[in-house]
């Protein structure tokens, strides 16, 4: 029986209702799915641990537990050595909050000396702008109340995606038919993969990042640069967007707390020559995954993400479309989308590629596959 084929014009608009129908859902069921897809994430992280516990004979449980309370360790470390700065950030915050005035009534002045705004004026648009926010004020204590709640709920999720992970994957495999179950192992294995040495190579590379962004802050005397050396390496794991904003905080506290414009510019220098070593030494060898998502994607499914899920779905989005990724490689129809979403390069690319970048393997690759 011959298959029906349906016009273009009725195939595109399924599609494009498709799509809008799954915008409106990720974006009303934003409070309940961030939750399970950092949840995914950190369990397919943990997963390794857990299955190294289990051969040492330890009950799954308890190798479940002592995985999460490793992991649970690692964050408050990190967390209490954040709150530790920025406590001794909140010290100095009157004094800086008086130059910050004093800066604050020298561009009002530049303003109405060149743009002929008078100070009234700007104290009426400055009004305006804070009477809007205060109609955030609500969206901003239930997004408190939710981020306490995704607390609470992660653990939760991980450790339930941990007990049942038998029984979701062999879902998986009979939710498909059985001539695909190996193509289906294929695309878990290296969507595992692919997570697991993302995350793991981005965490080894903000390391670093963070370490070269505080050297470089305290050799240019910038007040709290380890707290801004940090910040800007965790920034920094949102692709393209976050290395732009992590030069903001350090250049407007060398503003607020020295003379002269000298400092600003040796941030500016110095974060350029942090983001060309990043880019073309750490990502390519230790971030830098087999599956890769190039430029122009990365920003839009970043902008994207924000647009639905907010800083949340900045983060996640890459890992995401990585995913589909690897499912566009293997399914015929679906391969020229993952074309279009990817950054291999072409055979005469490699040859002409930097002796830096010919590695097989980054270094998250292959610590995942000894683990």
């Amino acid at each position: 029986m011959p298959v029906k084929e349906y016009p273009f014009y009725m195939k595109s608009t399924v599609v494009l209702f498709g799509l809008i129908l799954l915008t409106y859902t990720l974006s009303n069921l934003r409070d309940i799915l961030t939750p399970l897809a950092f949840a995914l994430i950190i369990a397919i992280l943990l997963n390794p641990l857990v299955n190294r516990f289990q051969k040492r004979k330890m009950p799954k449980m308890l190798a479940i537990i002592l995985s999460m309370f490793i992991a649970l360790v690692l964050i408050v470390a990190v967390v209490y050595f954040l709150s530790t700065q920025i406590a001794q950030f909140g010290e100095s915050f009157p004094m800086l909050s008086q130059k910050f005035n004093q800066l604050l009534v020298m561009f009002q002045n530049w303003l109405q000396k060149d743009f002929g705004i008078s100070i009234q004026k700007q104290v009426q648009l400055i009004n305006e702008a804070v009477n809007n926010s205060k109609a955030l004020v609500g969206h901003t204590l239930g997004t408190a109340i939710g981020i306490l709640g995704v607390v609470f709920l992660i653990p939760v999720y991980v450790f339930l995606y941990l007990w049942y992970k038998t029984k979701m994957l062999n879902f998986l495999y009979e939710v498909f038919a059985e001539e695909n179950s190996e193509k289906v192992a294929d695309v878990l294995s290296e969507t595992k993969l692919a997570i697991q040495s993302y995350m793991v190579g981005l965490l080894i590379e903000a390391g670093i990042v963070a370490v070269m962004n505080s050297t470089a802050l305290l050799l240019l005397g910038v007040k709290y640069a380890i707290l801004f050396g940090v910040i800007g390496a965790i920034l920094n794991m949102i692709p393209y967007i976050g290395g732009i904003v992590a030069i903001l905080l350090p250049v407007l506290m060398a503003t607020v707390t020295k003379d002269g414009y000298t400092t600003q510019l040796g941030i500016v220098g110095a974060y350029a020559v942090i983001q060309f070593i990043d880019n073309n030494f750490l990502v390519p060898n230790i971030v830098s995954s087999k599956v890769q998502i190039n430029a122009l994607v990365s920003i839009l499914i970043v902008l994207l993400g924000n647009a639905l899920w907010g800083v949340s779905g900045m983060f996640l989005s890459i890992p995401f479309v990585a995913i589909l990724k690897i499912i566009f490689d293997r399914i015929n129809e679906l391969k020229p989308w993952g074309k279009l979403l990817g950054d291999e390069p072409s055979e005469d690319e490699r040859r002409k590629r930097p002796f830096w970048k010919k590695n097989k393997d980054s270094v998250a690759e292959k610590i995942i596959s000894k683990v």
